[in-house]
């Protein structure tokens, strides 16, 4: 697989996107601007420029109309694709870790930080998906973390019934969409190992969380169970779930601080792929001369996009070995 190398970026990727379609890839880094670029050969389509400071976050809806983008200047900015017109801009007291929009594309979820003397709170915001109208200032949910550490990652689960959330100590967290009132609080990773990441399969009924605890577990929305743990030898950062085949794909590393005294190999800067079900890891692609900060695969399944703390998004199409593997159990059972 020859990656795509897309260089825009003067600082270390923190989050990168796929667009619906697979067409296009957004990603955000600590020098305060989001890239769009084309998927299919790298290039850049347009930045969006506005914010002024590190961003953290950044998610397109479903139809790649609107876009949103969250950072350290504590802000979330609501962008028209197609033209980078800056739509809306909401202010916060601490600084923005994570944004998501729902699965219809009608609202959208922010993180802010636990900072200051600022309780961690989770926002819910109504979006008109018209990018000529005027958007709602006001919240029409909101979740303030109080009894349980702060929140790290979230996102809505299918049908916009649940809103899941990761803890920096290694808890989930399981709130009423509607309502916001708390249902279950898991611990399944370590202790004070914080989930890194959450992101969902393609119909949102269960996900995989990456934490600092070297591990990646596939969890059910309704029961909140680990079904599967996928055990790494380096801290993770981010997990993603592969459409199309029964992969799973980790990236971390060692912690950024540290990486100036290692070697690219011992830092284990690698993209890993895992088995879904067999829990195996199959496969490693090498390349980033860092952590890699964020993993994204495209909805479609053709191809994943990794971000690493080196500034630049390394982006492989699968190539048809990638399709054609099977176990031999998987090979018996189809005929």
């Amino acid at each position: 697989m020859r990656p795509i190398l897309l260089s825009g970026h003067e600082r270390a990727l923190t989050q990168v996107k796929f667009s619906k379609e697979g067409d296009l890839i957004f990603s955000v880094a600590k020098d305060h601007n989001c890239c769009a670029w084309y998927s299919a050969n790298g290039e850049r389509y347009g930045v969006y420029k506005g914010h002024v400071g590190a961003l953290w976050t950044v998610d397109v809806d479903p139809r790649t109309v609107l876009l949103a983008t969250g950072g350290a200047d504590n802000t979330i900015r609501l962008w028209e694709v197609k033209t980078g017109k800056l739509l809306k801009t909401w202010e916060f007291g601490t600084a923005i870790k994570r944004v998501e929009f729902s699965e219809d594309g009608l609202q959208l979820l922010g993180v802010t930080e636990k900072r200051q003397g600022q309780l961690s709170t989770i926002l819910v915001y109504d979006i008109n998906p018209d990018p000529e109208a005027e958007q709602s200032s006001e919240h029409a949910l909101r979740i303030v973390v109080d009894d349980i550490p702060k929140v790290t990652v979230a996102g809505f689960s299918y049908l916009n019934r649940y809103i899941i959330s990761g803890h920096e100590d290694g808890s989930i967290s399981q709130w009423d969409a509607k309502t916001g009132e708390l249902i279950v609080n898991n611990f399944v990773h370590e202790a004070d190992m914080q989930v890194t990441d959450l992101q969902w399969s393609s119909d949102r009924t269960y996900f995989i969380t990456a934490s600092k605890d070297k591990t990646a577990k596939l969890i059910s929305v309704d029961d909140m169970e680990v079904m599967k743990t996928y055990v790494a030898d380096t801290p993770l950062n981010s997990a993603a779930i592969t459409p199309v085949k029964d992969y799973v794909i980790l990236g971390g590393g060692q912690a950024a601080m540290d990486v100036t005294t290692t070697s690219a190999r011992q830092g284990k800067f690698e993209a890993r792929f895992y088995h879904k079900i067999f829990e195996e890891e199959i496969g490693r692609v090498r390349g980033h001369f860092g952590p890699l900060n964020y993993v994204a695969v495209s909805p479609l399944g053709t191809m994943y996009c990794s971000g690493g703390e080196d500034g630049y998004c390394r982006v492989h199409h699968f190539d048809p070995p990638y399709f054609d593997f099977k176990y031999e159990v998987e090979r018996e059972t189809r005929i």
